[in-house]
């Protein structure tokens, strides 16, 4: 690992992954890449967590590609130096600002959106001119061997290397041999500690993507049809693996039994009465995923669903209610198709349950009114978040994507992306047929005019 770290060093130290037309040619590479291997990447997220095509194709391929269009269509533009205002002390001069990219970033991805959570920060590290270690999820062999495939096809390992194996080996390996720039943590927020523990001690910067309890509240004005099918879809893609699904409910007592009737109703008609049988729904990851969800179901009255299949690691969608306070399932990310829910009569009573797991990743708001869209948005800090929907904000690369708090630190996409995994490097050009003396020592007698030159 040493010596591939010092390889990938060294290429960098070539100045050849700075250059604009070398960079869009390699986001050029990944994008042909996907169309060619379109089907094997599929096949491959259906293998993991039985996602059909479609929701495959959606929530991995599209996303990545558009990351890339962007990029061709925007990079020359975010690569020129930013001029920038110069303060009256510093004139006649200018000021600009480099963006340089960092060198060797490691990317960490997880198993939940296996191809696009590896590929996306991919992309964005490319674009910013690194070098980039890839580290897959092993709990996703099946994605993570086809995305090695693609990689070591259109890449040298001087340039892009991805490794597979067991991340609590290899990670701290990377990390400890201190060569890397700067680490991209997709995950859960207990793991995440302990990458930021280590790239504290060799002063790495991190950016952290993590999890968190992400409440959606549903208000008695909202579109009760609209926010079913939008909380279903959001909550059941994916089987609930996602970390910016809704975890829970909070819906306003008036229509608690209308939204009810017709959220259950709305998970019937996406999945059937039976989601075991849907081509749309998918499967857990593993056994050890399956069996800590199958312990929250224990944790509350079941009053939708609830049916499991171990060999087939199926969990049906599920509503549950009536949860003690000191229950994990209330302070644990649920990460699961299961999805309790709460009532209530006024936002201070639904805002001190929220309180309880502060800082979520996300935050969904299902309302009619624009003064309560306001107070719940400035009532509650969260990473992103929609009104009227679920997930969506992730998909729109013109908005940031990450956490504050427990949630997670930095954030990408778009151009976020590119200043992520760039270094904003400041540069002062002075003139020199200007020189005044009063800049200059002795000083005596122009502390006066000093002053006033710096209050301009």
């Amino acid at each position: 690992m040493k010596e591939q770290l010092q390889n990938l060093r060294n290429y960098f130290n070539t100045g050849a992954t700075k250059k604009y037309l070398f960079r869009i040619e390699q986001l050029k590479k990944i994008s042909f890449a996907l169309k060619k291997y379109e089907k094997e990447i599929l096949i491959a997220l259906h293998t993991d967590l039985g996602k059909c095509e479609a929701e495959a194709y959606a929530s991995e391929i599209a996303i990545v590609q558009n990351e890339i269009k962007f990029f061709i269509k925007q990079l020359k533009r975010l690569m020129q130096p930013k001029e920038v205002s110069t303060n009256l002390m510093n004139l006649p001069g200018k000021s600009k600002i480099y963006y340089e990219p960092l060198g060797i970033v490691l990317i960490i991805a997880p198993w939940n959106y296996p191809f696009q959570l590896a590929f996306n920060p991919l992309v964005g590290a490319i674009a910013a001119g690194n070098c980039v270690v890839v580290k897959p999820s092993e709990f996703a062999n099946a994605t993570s061997l086809i995305m090695e495939k693609i990689v070591k096809e259109i890449f040298s390992e001087d340039y892009i290397y991805l490794v597979q194996g067991d991340g609590a080996q290899i990670v701290p390996t990377i990390i400890e041999e201190g060569s890397i720039n700067h680490v991209f943590y997709t995950g859960s927020t207990s793991v995440g500690k302990l990458i930021y523990e280590m790239a504290a001690k060799k002063l790495i910067p991190v950016t952290l993507e993590l999890g968190g309890k992400s409440p959606c509240v549903i208000e008695d004005d909202a579109n009760l049809k609209i926010a079913a099918k939008r909380v279903v879809i959001g909550k059941f893609i994916n089987a609930g693996q996602t970390c910016i699904a809704p975890d829970y409910l909070l819906i306003h007592k008036k229509i608690k039994a209308k939204f009810l009737e017709i959220l259950i109703s709305t998970i019937q008609s996406f999945y059937t009465n039976n989601a075991a049988l849907s081509k749309d729904y998918g499967k857990i990851i593993n056994e050890k995923r399956f069996n800590t969800l199958i312990s929250f179901l224990q944790q509350g009255k079941i009053i939708y669903g609830g049916k499991y299949d171990k060999e087939s690691l199926y969990i049906e969608p599920t509503i549950m209610q009536e949860i003690p306070t000191n229950a994990p399932i209330n302070h644990e990310e649920i990460f699961g198709p299961i999805l309790p829910i709460f009532d209530f009569e006024t936002q201070s009573e639904a805002v001190e349950i929220i309180k309880q797991n502060a800082t979520p990743l996300a935050f969904y708001i299902f309302t009619s009114s624009t003064t309560k869209e306001e107070n719940w948005i400035n009532a509650i800090p969260f990473g992103g978040g929609c009104i009227n929907n679920t997930a969506y904000h992730f998909t729109n690369h013109h908005l940031p994507f990450g956490g504050i708090g427990l949630s997670g630190i930095g954030s990408y996409h778009g151009k976020k992306s590119f200043y992520t995994f760039t270094h904003a490097k400041p540069v002062l050009k002075s003139a020199t047929w200007f020189d005044p003396n009063i800049k200059y020592p002795p000083f005596k007698g122009k502390l006066r005019w000093l002053k006033m030159i710096l209050k301009l």
